[in-house]
C-alpha cells in the first residue's frame, strides 16, 4: 500500500513539474533576452544630439530577433553618418573592422513631407544596458556612442 501511494504521488509530481515548465503560453527562447523569435518596436537612446533616431520615428527602432540573434533598425536623423560599428573607434579603425552599410529609409514627418535618410541594421548583443556603437560621418571622424534599447513590444 505503501509503496503503491509512493508511486503515485511520484507521478503526479512528475507531472505537476511538467506542466509547469509548460509556462505561460509564450514562445521557448534561445536567447538570454527572454524574447522569442519575431519584430518588436524599441526605445532607442543613443546619448547623443548628433547621432540620433530620426524624428519621425518618435525616437523608435525596430528590433528582430531570430534564432536568439538580436539586430536593431534604426533610421536616423540624415545621411551625413556614413558607416557604423558596434565596438570602440579605435576598434572601428582597425584592420578589417566589418563596418555596418547604411539602407536609405523613407520617413515622413508630421506636416507630411517625406524625405530619405539612412538606416542601419546594427547586432545588438543585450538590452537594457549601453554598448558601445562607433559612427564615422561625411567629415571622416570617428566618434562612439553608448547605445541602449529598451522596452521591446511585439509587432502585430
Amino acid at each position: 500500500m505503501l509503496k503503491r501511494l509512493i508511486i503515485v504521488l511520484s507521478c503526479l509530481l512528475a507531472t505537476v513539474f511538467v506542466l509547469a515548465g509548460c509556462g505561460n503560453g509564450q514562445e521557448k527562447t534561445d536567447n538570454d533576452t527572454g524574447l522569442a523569435d519575431g519584430i518588436y518596436t524599441v526605445d532607442v537612446d543613443t546619448g547623443s544630439t548628433m547621432f540620433h533616431v530620426n524624428e519621425a520615428m518618435d525616437g523608435k527602432g525596430t528590433l528582430t530577433v531570430e534564432n536568439g540573434q538580436m539586430t536593431l533598425h534604426i533610421t536616423l536623423a540624415s545621411k551625413s553618418i556614413v558607416n557604423v560599428f558596434v565596438g570602440t573607434s579605435e576598434e572601428a579603425q582597425a584592420e578589417g573592422a566589418a563596418l555596418i552599410e547604411p539602407t536609405i529609409d523613407q520617413v515622413t514627418y508630421s506636416d507630411g513631407i517625406t524625405d530619405e535618410a539612412y538606416g542601419f541594421d546594427i547586432p545588438t548583443p543585450y538590452l537594457d544596458e549601453p554598448f558601445d556603437v562607433s559612427i564615422i560621418g561625411t567629415h571622416g571622424n570617428w566618434y562612439t556612442h553608448p547605445v541602449t534599447v529598451t522596452n521591446p513590444v511585439p509587432q502585430s
